[in-house]
């Protein structure tokens, strides 16, 4: 049985552990809104069952030997950069919670009672967790030294975003219109834009 040996492979694991909590304190908060409406599709099943196996085989690596055959060698000071970038990346997936409070959802809806967000991280970012889950990808690659647990996630996580981002764009469109037309044209979409 392998045990976790690197530093790296450690950071990895607490992050994830931070991620998930975050994560779950958030969705208990939000369980009793009700949604009005529901945009859920077999695609959008198949993506984040996909980017929960990207964000799960690394456990794969860390705690068996089944993935051995994958390992490579980064120089270590790659993992202090993924180190970094994932604090980056836990950082702003809580604050893109903290800031959408009970109009977060892990599909996409519309609860009732739901209001454009537009201040804190939302200021300058319209899908910052999003943007948090690509930075969290990119970090896995960089703590994981295995071409299978290190880079699955972003490799899931593209596609999902590519697709579900504008879903999740036409689905503001329909419920706030020119709020949003208007909120767009000041934003970025994973790329904060500090600039009008």
């Amino acid at each position: 049985m392998r045990v976790i040996d690197s530093i790296f492979e450690a950071v990895f694991l607490m992050g994830f552990i931070i991620g998930f909590v975050i994560r779950k304190i958030y969705t208990v908060r939000c369980r009793n809104s009700k949604a009005i409406r529901k945009y859920k599709s077999v695609v959008d099943i198949i993506l984040l069952s996909a980017a929960g196996i990207g964000m799960i085989l690394p456990f794969f690596f860390m705690f068996t030997t089944l993935l051995d055959f994958a390992d490579y060698h980064l120089p270590g000071w790659l993992g202090w950069i993924g180190t970094a970038i994932f604090a980056m990346a836990l950082l702003l997936l809580w604050r893109s919670h903290a800031d959408l409070g009970r109009n977060w959802s892990a599909i996409l809806q519309i609860r009732h009672e739901h209001s454009l967000i537009t201040n804190g991280i939302y200021r300058h970012i319209r899908h910052p967790m999003y943007a948090a889950h690509l930075l969290w990808a990119i970090a896995q690659g960089l703590l994981l030294e295995n071409w299978l647990a290190g880079w699955a996630f972003l490799v899931v996580f593209v596609p999902l975003y590519l697709i579900r981002a504008p879903k999740e764009e036409q689905m503001m469109l329909e419920q706030f219109d020119e709020q949003y037309r208007q909120y767009i044209t000041r934003t970025g979409g994973i790329i904060p834009r500090f600039w009008k």
